[in-house]
């Protein structure tokens, strides 16, 4: 018998498949991260094979792109054309989730985030499927297509950790959603790029990552299937009183009776602020992340390997805070702590003259990772009602894709326009302002005042 709802054991149950499902899907999704330059070359050299007469698709892409490079009085390495192209596909997929996000949320508060997360993964299912069959680049670029509209596992692994914690927990919880990322971006990429160098089938080399790529998303698709119960209060509530029904007075199997209202939620921080600041903040670190590639290469003529190396230490300290701070502290100090880090490492990145200095900068940006999005989805989690968490995180998630698909064609644009110091020092100043907003804007809600507390008391216990 399974264990009732709002019960530890339920919670623990849905933790360890969330937990377990989450690095899956991330894992697979990362994948691709350092193949994108790979991809892009093979496609173009691919193409230009087969016809040299008529233009394909990746041939018009290319040439916006040769477009966009000349309106700069500074000249652009032609070795940067593939990589703007995958940060161009990148920003793309981020636009698209922007659109997705409130329409997957609002499906998932209305009928039920087990549901929506399957029809999620058969969306995943068939974008990696056409990765796998992608011998030219128009496939593969609708594989990145359906995937930005259809992945919704992240947002909706926000909700159900909201729905099976209570205020006491959530900051630990949502850590734990976080750490997946940290543990999935540390490993992902290279065991990634580790097999696309075990095929050799010269249609699509790639079809390793992307055939193993497709196994981790049908496992989990699999294991949810089997061993994710339905977490939507009102939802969940429906399926026990189908179940125990007796003499028309409905109770759960807990003994209590189902809810039928939700409880009013006390705001504190509205969505607006909550959302703007996501959105504000992404849209500067998604810009410096992006430019990490031209500044290691510019300055200390970084390798793939050396790019490697500095994200996985970033990584592996994000996973460490993870596990150890972040869920210690109250959603808004972390977030405080985050966006400071970030505008530290903004200024040290537009003056860093060593290596040294760049895996200081790498520090402090595994600290804005481990933190920002992580404290800003708790605090937006505290502002949303039972019946409205799909909607509102899923709104919460757009803005900052929004913000995610801007920032690398900003800050590039930046980077080149004014130069290295330059759009650096501007960085810092616009993570400034996220500072005064957080600082200034966010509180703490009323009732979460022991959250980090209680996460560490009830660990301990």
């Amino acid at each position: 018998m399974s264990a009732p709802p709002g019960t530890p054991e339920r919670r623990k149950k849905v933790l360890r498949v969330l937990f377990t499902s989450l690095l899956l899907d991330l894992i697979s999704f990362t994948f691709i991260l350092p193949l994108f330059p790979n991809l892009i070359e093979f496609y173009r050299g691919h193409e230009s094979r087969l016809s040299t007469t008529t233009p394909t698709l990746l041939s018009h892409v290319l040439s916006l792109l040769n477009a966009y490079k000349n309106a700069f009085a500074r000249p652009i390495n032609d070795r940067y054309d593939i990589v703007l192209l995958g940060g161009a596909l990148g920003s793309l997929f981020s636009f698209l989730q922007a659109l997705a996000s409130p329409i997957i949320g609002l499906l998932s508060d209305k009928y039920g985030r087990r549901k929506a997360l399957l029809w999620s993964m058969a969306g995943n299912i068939l974008s990696v499927a056409l990765w796998v069959a992608a011998t030219d680049f128009r496939t593969f670029l609708l594989s990145r297509i359906v995937g930005g509209l259809s992945e919704g596992n992240v947002q909706l692994a926000m909700a159900i950790a909201t729905d099976i914690s209570d205020e006491g927990q959530r900051g630990a919880t949502m850590a734990l959603v976080g750490a997946c990322f940290s543990i999935a971006f540390t490993f992902g990429p290279a065991l990634g790029a580790w097999l696309s160098t075990k095929t050799t089938f010269a249609q699509n080399p790639f079809v390793g990552a992307a055939g193993f790529s497709l196994v981790l998303i049908l496992v989990e698709t699999a294991y949810l299937y089997v061993a994710l119960p339905e977490t939507l209060p009102s939802a969940s509530a429906k399926e026990e009183t189908e179940k125990v029904k007796e003499g028309g007075n409905a109770r759960l199997a807990n003994g209590t009776k189902p809810k039928e209202t939700a409880t009013p939620v006390r705001r504190t921080n509205s969505h607006l602020l909550l959302n703007t600041t996501h959105f504000t903040f992404l849209l500067f670190f998604s810009g410096m992340e992006f430019s990490l590639p031209f500044l290691t290469w510019d300055l200390f003529s970084f390798r793939s390997s050396d790019q490697g190396r500095l994200l996985g230490f970033i990584g592996l300290v994000a996973s460490i805070l993870q596990g150890s701070v972040v869920r210690r502290l109250h959603p808004l100090r972390v977030v405080q702590l985050g966006v400071s880090s970030c505008a530290v490492a903004f200024w040290l990145l537009g003056s860093v003259q060593s290596v040294r200095g760049l895996y200081a900068a790498g520090a402090l940006l595994a600290v804005t990772s481990a933190t920002v999005v992580t404290g800003l989805n708790s605090l937006s989690s505290f502002e949303a009602g039972v019946g409205e968490r799909g909607v509102k995180l899923g709104n919460h998630r757009s803005f900052g894709q929004a913000g995610r698909a801007l920032g690398p064609l900003i800050f590039c644009t930046l980077y080149w326009w004014a130069g290295r110091e330059t759009a650096y020092a501007m960085g810092a100043a616009g993570m400034v302002g996220v500072c005064a907003l957080v600082f200034g804007g966010l509180r703490i809600p009323p009732g979460t005042e022991r959250v980090g507390k209680s996460a560490v008391k009830g660990k301990t216990q």
